[in-house]
């Protein structure tokens, strides 16, 4: 245990001292938390059912509806877009101070967020072809497809906002607001289509997206803007739940007649608003708990280095201990058991160490495809004795602090 302990110590070091000084580190922190927020909101809200015919999708919200709360805490995508916005704005920026051609730079970004999904579809495109041949439900293996590809929207719609940068960082919020208020007046007041609701896919995302441009481009240097985002959205989500007949659970809930997330209602882009203005007020604190703290600067590195893979591989990792669970038992609770009590809550929470733990050797099996390929990072090192590494950095150490 003291030689692990002080294996982690050298690495935080080495991290640390690969890290440019520059570094905003609040935007690697907000990241991290958008995606474990995600992935714990998943291991949480989503359950197989052992069933006589083998397994069917259930969610505690259905049975529970006092755990909607629950969603509000876990339900972080629109933070990732934020972060996502900024990320993009500042690189294109940058890549047009050096010259480079919009078509390079959006290959190698669209390249580093597909490389990593060719690995889960060959997968589970053979373990679905063994499991039909081996005599499984057809209902079952649509079930775990689902619970694998349904994530995948994410990609198709950041891939899209990532292109449209440079329009996005030109692009006022208010316009994709005004967009899926439209949308919904349409849909629920005016008795339109169901279909037009998938307009807010790429409208209700682009607005934390433009956000996260803006921010980029200076916009939040003060507090009051995003005092304004938390105020103005956390009250317009208790107006429109209270008042306005939008379900209080921010994800998706089996069963029900309106879904705030597929697709994004104008509750789920209040709330994105509300979420948005809380992440950039804590952006300073953030940054400078990852200053004084290189080993938990050192664990958000590693995590935004192989946030594709935990985010493309998580619900793999939860529905591989459910199905090596049944080897033991088809009535394991919080596992295949129907969520509709306190104890099954409970009994999840037992099980989300496991879970981590299938996740990391997902990890250790798969990270390698989200490395860029034939790239070295440039070793910048800080200067001052508690940032000096005690060792030669390693290719992945210099990954990690440039992530």
């Amino acid at each position: 245990m003291r030689r692990l302990h002080r294996r982690w110590s050298d690495l935080a070091d080495r991290v640390e001292g690969a890290t440019p000084a520059h570094r905003d580190r609040s935007v690697d922190a907000l990241r991290a938390l958008a995606i474990l927020g995600v992935v714990l909101g998943h291991w949480l809200v989503t359950s197989l059912t052992s069933t006589d015919g083998g397994l069917r999708g259930a969610s505690p919200l259905a049975h529970m509806p006092w755990l909607a709360p629950v969603s509000w805490v876990f339900q972080t995508l629109a933070v990732f877009f934020l972060v996502g916005g900024h990320v993009a704005a500042q690189g294109y920026a940058s890549a047009r101070a050096r010259g480079t051609t919009y078509g390079s730079w959006v290959r190698r970004r669209l390249g580093r967020l597909f490389r990593p999904v060719a690995a889960v579809l060959v997968l589970w495109a053979v373990v679905a072809g063994g499991l039909l041949l081996g005599g499984a439900e057809w209902d079952t293996v649509r079930t775990l497809l689902r619970l694998v590809w349904s994530p995948l929207w994410f990609l198709l719609v950041f891939a899209a906002l990532t292109a449209a940068t440079p329009l996005a960082a030109r692009l006022s919020p208010l316009w994709p607001v005004a967009v899926v208020a439209g949308v919904d007046v349409w849909r629920f007041g005016l008795g339109g289509p169901e279909w037009i609701g998938w307009v807010n896919v790429a409208a209700g995302w682009l607005v934390p997206y433009t956000l996260g441009a803006a921010w980029a481009g200076g916009a939040f240097k003060r507090r009051r803007p995003a005092l304004l985002l938390l105020g103005g959205g956390a009250a317009a989500t208790a107006a429109l739940v209270l008042w306005g007949g939008y379900p209080a659970s921010m994800v998706g809930v089996p069963g029900a007649a309106v879904s705030n997330l597929n697709p994004p209602t104008l509750a789920a882009v209040a709330f994105g608003l509300a979420q948005c203005g809380l992440a950039l007020l804590v952006r300073g604190p953030l940054a400078r708990v990852m200053r004084l703290r290189p080993r938990s600067w050192a664990k958000v590195a590693l995590m935004n280095l192989s946030a594709m893979t935990v985010f493309l591989w998580h619900q793999t990792a939860m529905m591989s201990v459910t199905a090596l669970g049944l080897l033991v038992s088809s009535d394991l609770p919080g596992l295949h058991t129907v969520p509709g009590t306190a104890g099954w809550i409970a009994a999840r929470l037992l099980w989300l160490p496991v879970f981590a733990a299938a996740l990391a050797v997902c990890w250790a099996a798969f990270h390698i495809h989200e490395r860029p390929r034939g790239r070295r990072a440039p070793r910048t090192v800080r200067t001052g004795p508690a940032s000096r590494p005690r060792g030669p950095l390693r290719p992945s150490d210099r990954e990690a602090a440039h992530a």
